[in-house]
């Protein structure tokens, strides 16, 4: 998708260096920033330079490049697989990746080991490129129903960032919304600003910003009101983690919005590529739940007077904070899955029928 006009991933690789663009500074400042060794790569993703679940995977699979270019030995090559996994805990993509690089490194000859994983990584890209794309060509029949029976502007909620700066391209929520738009239905985006860190502030009103398509900022407890007046046609979210029953880990305040859409008769659907589903767990309470630094909660960052970057103090020095970063949509509450390979009910018997 598009900065300023022109065209850009979330990540490449050039001259043996990782190239991201740091998402910390979004908004307000564009830099993109060299990752040069596996450490590099494993701050990235601690610190959120690069986040969401797709684009975490693929850093991941090139941490484990610049590790082999840092030193081309196995046992060095298993510690950053298990440092770049424990990185953040809850995206499944992370762990895929990972398994999925390892899988086709070990065993590889020393001269041949580099060329391999270089195939593998530039593979898990594109094939996410594809996905997402997919994705959007899949929901945008949602998209068109719902504009087939309404005249005018389609109102779509949707939290956090699971746009193309979640992933590598086009996004997974979002990729319905700008094949609408490129398709010339008439879209507004609710975007909740996604307390703590305003991801759906700082980033996903920003790249729809650059491709041209009207939305609004809205505080993280507004949808409700807004579902009552009928002023949301449907809600989609992205997932970190798709249990195979069709439960959804996502974004913390996303099961808040399914009840309130539910409540409301407003479709809540999921949009995601078939990496993120996991398999292996049957208990939503046994997804690790990342639980981040409170000072995400009682601090934040934007522009003084003087167009500096300021991060400052909000709540009382003596409170204490709790700062949870998902929390978990039960299928029940969640009209249906948008996936690379079509749209299924959120349950074991939907994926499967589109999977297995």
């Amino acid at each position: 998708m598009k900065i300023e006009g022109k065209s850009y991933r979330t990540i490449w690789f050039d001259n043996n260096t990782v190239k991201i663009i740091d998402q910390t500074k979004l908004p307000h400042q564009f830099i993109i920033k060299d990752l040069k060794t596996s450490k590099d790569a494993i701050n990235a993703i601690k610190t959120m330079e690069v986040r969401g679940t797709p684009l975490i995977g693929a850093t991941a699979a090139y941490g484990l490049i610049l590790s082999i270019i840092e030193k081309n030995d196995l046992s060095f090559l298993k510690k950053t697989s298990e440092d770049l996994i424990a990185s953040r805990p809850t995206a499944i993509n992370l762990k895929w990746a990972i398994d999925r690089m390892m899988k086709k490194l070990l065993g590889v000859n020393s001269n041949e080991i580099l060329k391999i994983a270089l195939e593998e990584a530039k593979a898990i890209v594109e094939e996410d490129v594809n996905f997402c794309k997919n994705i959007g060509t899949n929901g945008l029949k949602i998209i068109e129903e719902i504009a087939n029976k309404k005249k005018g502007t389609i109102n779509i909620l949707t939290h956090c960032n699971a746009g193309w700066l979640a992933t590598i391209d086009w996004g997974t929520a979002t990729s319905p919304i700008y094949h609408a738009h490129k398709k010339g239905i008439k879209v507004h985006v609710w975007v909740d600003e996604t307390r703590p860190r305003n991801q759906g502030a700082n980033l996903t009103s920003y790249e729809l910003n650059e491709e041209g398509i009207p939305n609004t900022i809205i505080a993280d407890n507004t949808g409700g009101i807004l579902m009552q007046r009928g002023q949301v046609d449907m809600c989609i979210v992205g997932t970190d983690r798709t249990l195979s029953n069709g439960d959804v880990c996502n974004k913390i305040g996303t099961y808040l919005k399914a009840l309130a859409a539910k409540d409301n008769n407003v479709p809540f659907y999921v949009a995601l590529p078939s990496s993120t589903i996991d398999w292996k767990i049957k208990d939503h309470k046994e997804i690790p739940i990342e639980e981040r630094n409170s000072e995400e909660l009682s601090h934040v960052e934007g522009l003084d007077k003087d167009n500096k970057l300021q991060k400052v103090l909000i709540y009382p020095q003596k409170s204490k904070a709790m700062n949870l970063a998902f929390d978990v949509t039960p299928a029940k509450y969640i009209t249906g899955l948008i996936t690379e390979k079509g749209v299924c009910e959120a349950s074991e018997q939907g994926l499967k029928g589109l999977f297995k």
